[in-house]
């Protein structure tokens, strides 16, 4: 699918879906496209990056966008391939960014007229817009976890906690690329070429991209933190358990013990009483609960 729209008087926007490729191979010399940008669109593992390709006076960026729609329970990123040629601005879309594009096309509707390079800054502002409800719907599933798990620990709600804290990695990486690209085009020799409005759109596309690292980077400590927490008390649940076992290992010993005394075959006190085996409940029973009190007593003390 390719769709096409004015940026302004001059200059366009051109979005072509990435599958559109393999049916038009032609796309690639009609619109001066090198064979490694397409590379680069389909490559889901590509990371942020930008490019100038002097040959063709082209640049290319790879921007990290992310995916609303949760792979394997957890969040992930795909990157989103722009390319400024003069008088051109193209985007290379996929099913998984595809949402994007109503969104740039809604800029436009608004602010048409502007650069080309104006047009690309606010589109990286849109992309980054587009985190914070995901950030905000995992910090609400967080804390729903939390308090279900404050009942009660299980494994499948542990497990949900693990996807929210991968979901959120995905999130810090990516959008740590994001800003040290921005920081990159803030710098390089391709400032030259912006208007003042395209550098207030680039500067407001770095300060919306660090407030969004900021965010992702706290959601990903209190999630690490929450892990941990539960982790200890697992520990600790565990342990308790161990001491229970052991202390009841202890207590049964002693009748065990003290039975076992009386069962030796040689003369023992008691072995003519008809009430011999009362005697003997007796003193286990004694012996069991001076062991119980001895036990709480070196509890207690190392508490």
């Amino acid at each position: 699918m390719i769709s096409m729209r004015p940026i302004n008087e001059t200059d366009s926007w051109l979005n072509i879906d990435v599958d559109t490729f393999a049916s038009r191979p032609d796309l690639l010399s009609q619109y001066d496209l090198d064979e490694e940008i397409v590379e680069y669109a389909l490559d889901r593992n590509e990371r942020a990056r930008t490019e100038y390709d002097r040959e063709r006076n082209t640049f290319i960026i790879i921007y990290n966008v992310p995916n609303p729609i949760k792979q394997d329970y957890h969040y992930e990123t795909v990157p989103m391939t722009f390319i400024v040629q003069p008088k051109r601005l193209i985007t290379i879309s996929n099913e998984a960014n595809a949402y994007l594009i109503p969104e740039f096309s809604r800029y436009l509707d608004a602010n048409f007229g502007v650069s080309v390079f104006t047009f690309l800054f606010a589109s990286l502002y849109t992309v980054s817009e587009q985190y914070f409800p995901l950030v905000e719907k995992i910090n609400q599933e967080r804390d729903q976890l939390n308090q279900v798990l404050r009942q009660k620990t299980t494994k499948q709600n542990l497990f949900a906690l693990s996807d929210l804290a991968t979901g959120v990695v995905y999130f810090v990486s990516a959008t740590k690329q994001n800003v040290v690209l921005l920081e990159q085009l803030r710098t390089q020799f391709m400032s030259r070429l912006l208007d003042e409005a395209a550098r207030e759109e680039l500067e407001d596309s770095l300060i919306e991209a660090k407030q969004l690292v900021e965010m992702t980077q706290l959601t990903s400590t209190i999630l690490h933190q929450l892990s941990g927490t539960y982790n200890n008390v697992l520990n600790n649940n565990l342990n308790d358990t161990m001491k229970l076992l052991t202390i009841v290992s202890i207590l049964l010993t002693i009748p065990d013990i003290i039975t076992s005394f009386f069962g030796m075959n040689m003369p023992l006190p008691f072995e003519q009483d008809a009430m011999g085996w009362v005697y003997i409940l007796l003193i286990s029973a004694v012996g069991w609960v001076i062991g119980l009190r001895i036990l709480n007593y070196l509890m207690d003390k190392k508490q």
